[in-house]
């Protein structure tokens, strides 16, 4: 028999909060946590904004000597479990058996900022200088490597990289493990760390980032007709998983029900998204949960604000829905938080957790000129009251990779 499986803690870390109260307030008051980058110079780049987080300081969830030999995108991802954690009320080898809980938290791209540093050194100082923590401090398993021994998490423990769709398939993937028993609890989603000058550089060179540099907080306009590009986010966003079983024997808070999982692979192109494979992924998710798609409420699109992108996915949704589409509110988040490609999936599942339990959908903000090739429910500009009861989780990434996972409101 399969276990039914529920959210019982949520973490973020993002440009528009790293607590769930301040996260979910800034979405509600549709604001846009792009800016102007500081990390580095971008004086010489086509694009000179991104969802930044300011001020992170990963001391706060690790130890000064452990957080030093972790890349940034590791300890959004410590950061972020951490929170979630603890808004989960676990007790790891305390109340909870370590060796039944898991992770799975994936990456798209990985410890950028550790092989950008690293590579000077190697071609300044030589290789001897390059530091004996570039290896573990890079890889993209890192992440969930790290939370398991910040935990003590000791059950399934593994990481996807599938690009921007790397955080739902570690989150459907998860809940594929506690639905067949092989975990009672999983910590799962998405980390990522790309706002370095070769990441900016390299989707600056496919001309596939906004260059709205003079207004940073109306560049993610997803479906409207004057988008140009996606905004690149960082963060994390992370999930407390667990059997219902497990949940309520240990008196948990629930959020949310996690009731359907699909994944499909378009066979197509590297960077341009199919239609068919995004529709055959939502299809199986939705017969995965066992509904029919005129039950879902509301769509947490993919969303990215690129011209080609957008189109691609509202002809999709039309190809699984139906008539239905034209019933379904959809929204795009990205248009606040930017596109944290691997950590994407993780945190726009926190938000239709959110959604699930508050009744509100977030909005697409920017969305002025709406694409008439675009023709959905997009929630514009402001956050609708309604009884969302299902909502899908939409994400698609580079190599024709597509994920969507299928969530109900709570109800014993």
């Amino acid at each position: 028999m399969k276990q039914r499986v529920v959210v019982t803690g949520m973490g973020v870390m993002t440009s528009l909060g790293s607590d769930l109260e301040t996260f979910w307030g800034n979405l509600m008051a549709g604001k846009s946590g792009v800016s102007l980058i500081e990390a580095f110079d971008v004086s010489e780049y086509p694009t000179r904004i991104a969802a930044e987080i300011k001020d992170f300081n990963p001391e706060l969830y690790a130890d000064k000597k452990e957080a030093r030999r972790m890349d940034r995108f590791v300890q959004f991802a410590v950061a972020a479990s951490t929170l979630a954690v603890k808004d989960s009320g676990i007790d790891i080898g305390g109340d909870v058996d370590p060796e039944r809980i898991g992770v799975m938290v994936g990456s798209g791209i990985g410890g950028l900022g550790t092989w950008e540093d690293q590579h000077k050194i190697l071609l300044e100082k030589g290789p001897k200088r390059v530091s004996p923590f570039f290896i573990p401090m890079m890889i993209a398993n890192m992440a969930s490597g790290q939370i398991s021994m910040t935990t003590g998490a000791k059950g399934p423990n593994s990481t996807a990289v599938t690009a921007c769709a790397t955080g739902t398939h570690s989150i459907g993937d998860s809940f594929k493990l506690i639905q067949r028993g092989d975990a009672d609890m999983m910590i799962c989603g998405g980390a990522e760390a790309t706002i370095r000058p070769t990441g900016m550089a390299g989707f600056c060179s496919m001309r596939a980032m906004s260059t709205r540099n003079d207004e940073p907080e109306k560049a993610s306009r997803p479906f409207d007709t004057d988008r140009d590009g996606f905004v690149m986010g960082e963060g994390a966003g992370i999930l407390i998983l667990e059997s219902y079983e497990h949940a309520i024997k240990r008196g948990a808070r629930i959020y949310a029900e996690v009731i359907g999982y699909g994944m499909s692979g378009d066979a197509y192109h590297m960077t341009e998204p199919d239609p068919e494979g995004a529709a055959r992924c939502m299809t199986r998710a939705i017969r995965d949960a066992g509904i029919s798609p005129e039950e879902v409420d509301y769509i947490n699109a993919h969303g990215t604000s690129t011209p080609v992108g957008d189109r691609s996915e509202t002809l999709a949704v039309k190809k699984a829905f139906g008539d239905h589409a034209y019933k379904l509110a959809v929204s795009s988040t990205k248009s606040m938080t930017g596109h944290l490609l691997g950590a994407a999936g993780g945190v726009e599942a926190v938000i239709v957790g959110l959604t699930l339990q508050n009744g509100v959908i977030a909005p697409t903000i920017n969305l002025e000129n709406q694409d008439p090739e675009c023709d959905l429910d997009y929630v514009p500009n402001k956050p609708r009251e309604a009884n969302v009861r299902t909502a899908v989780s939409n994400s698609f990434g580079f190599g024709g990779h597509n994920a969507t996972i299928v969530m109900r409101k709570y109800e014993a």
